[in-house]
């Protein structure tokens, strides 16, 4: 297990960046001797030859995308290398444990993946799989590890180069997007998360100066912006504006963004100045809907009122806040869809909301909180195993349709690279079109080309 490539690490996809859960499991390999392999299948063709050398297949399954994409890969492995274990790790991988188990997994890791590896290859290695009892194999179940790991600053000496992956977009130029993470896990219970199911509410602090380390490497490699990946980076507001502080002194021009709460962003309102000042130029924040019934059906623990309030304080302090939504619920009516289009509209914020938004149908995975919700239960429907969901129906027909028609538009106009405008207006078309409404005029002077757009990254996909 010790020899070059009997370990291999396999990432699918990451939201366009390069893959920090295979970055960080194979520095913490490294440490205990072995000298893991790499491969990103989501920029770089897979290659047969790294898997026929493999003893150990692991494959990063940290989102949905990634899950069914990983799904694939695994039939591959099997098919060139039939002998080789095969673990799938990460926050879908534990979600769907008994599915990946029962179609070909030999084992399966969530949580905090780093030790649970690390026990693999040992037990692989001396040929007595109970030696790793936080692994998940038929017979030895286990749930998400969820002890503090003792992190090392992640390998990514081997992953593709830095220009295969997200950009960042301002002024008309692209720059080198770096990713970090300063936590991990998270202290909410949102019911659609599928963070809450696996880490129960809790999150662990990455230690400054490994987030740091981190982040001095990428620099290094030409990044001058940098996403801090965590859930919430304000789960642990003091943790937060330390690495912020540290960052900025260390490296002055460099930008970042990063994602939290709308209610963190109002109890911390105090601190989003001084984080514009360290460099922060947009902050990504889950809104889901503008109806408080849908927020509280989803505990979300804000209103449509924090959302408005969040956007003031954002602005007052010069950080663009680029909202994200749910577009598509069991509760979501046609009005409140609208409502939202409405929103985005006279809010000014047309460019600041990926287009991919218009059309995100709310994901059922197994293990949802969702499950045991009163309010889900009626429109609820069977688990579909490879899809690693559960199907829904909206009680309004023309919602699933528009849903349908809107998420198409949506993808044609991406591949096409049309303008977010023209995406946003063909959404708002297909909501009036719906009601009977009339259809409006597109404002031509949004479609100005030259129009100062706010930075932004170039992967627009959060699932």
């Amino acid at each position: 297990m010790r020899a070059p490539g009997d370990i291999l690490l396999i990432a699918c996809y990451e939201l366009g960046h390069q893959p920090l859960a295979v970055a960080w499991p194979a520095a913490y390999l490294e440490r205990l001797g072995y000298r893991p392999a790499t491969m990103d299948v989501s920029v770089e063709p897979f290659d047969p030859e790294r898997v026929k050398r493999a003893k150990l297949v692991a494959i990063s399954v940290p989102m949905h995308t990634a899950l069914r994409v990983g799904a694939t890969v695994a039939e591959h492995v099997r098919a060139i290398n039939p002998t080789c274990h095969v673990s799938f790790y990460g926050l879908y991988a534990s979600l769907n444990a008994p599915y990946l188990l029962a179609e070909g997994a030999d084992s399966v890791i969530g949580g905090e993946v780093e030790p649970p590896i690390g026990e693999l290859a040992s037990a692989l290695e001396s040929g007595d799989l109970a030696r790793a009892p936080t692994v998940f194999v038929e017979g030895q179940p286990a749930g998400p590890h969820l002890r503090r790991p003792d992190l090392p600053v992640p390998a990514r000496a081997q992953l593709p180069a830095l220009r295969n992956y997200v950009q960042l977009e301002r002024s008309g130029c692209r720059e080198p997007a770096g990713y970090v993470e300063s936590s991990r896990g998270c202290l909410h219970r949102c019911l659609h998360c599928p963070i809450p199911p696996v880490y129960g509410g809790r999150f662990f602090a990455v230690p400054r100066e490994v987030v740091l380390a981190d982040i001095r490497q990428q620099v290094a490699a030409g990044v001058t912006h940098v996403t801090f990946g965590d859930p919430d980076f304000l789960n642990g507001p003091t943790h937060a504006l330390r690495v912020a502080r540290a960052l900025h002194e260390e490296f002055p021009a460099l930008t970042f963004d990063f994602t939290a709460k709308v209610e963190h962003l109002l109890r911390d309102r105090a601190h989003l100045a001084e984080f514009a000042e360290l460099g922060c130029i947009f902050i990504v924040s889950a809104a889901e809907s503008l109806s408080d019934e849908v927020l509280a059906n989803l505990a979300k623990g804000h209103t449509r009122a924090d959302i408005h309030a969040a956007l003031r304080e954002t602005r007052r302090a010069g950080i663009a806040l680029r909202p994200t939504w749910v577009a598509f619920t069991p509760w979501t009516t046609l009005h409140d869809y609208r409502d939202i289009l409405e929103f985005i509209e006279t809010e000014g914020l047309i460019d600041q909301v990926d287009p991919v938004q218009y059309g995100l149908r709310l994901l059922v995975p197994p293990g949802s909180l969702l499950l045991d919700s009163p309010a889900m239960r009626p429109y609820l429907g069977a688990l579909e195993p490879a899809m690693f969901a559960y199907r829904w129906t909206h009680p309004d027909p023309r919602m699933d349709e528009l849903q349908t028609a809107v998420s198409a538009a949506v993808m044609s106009g991406a591949e096409r690279g049309e303008d977010v405008v023209i995406t946003y207006e063909r959404a708002r078309t297909l909501a009036d079109d719906c009601t009977g409404a009339p259809q409006r005029r597109v404002d031509m002077a949004r479609l100005d080309p030259q129009r100062a757009r706010p930075p932004h990254l170039t992967e627009p996909w959060f699932c």
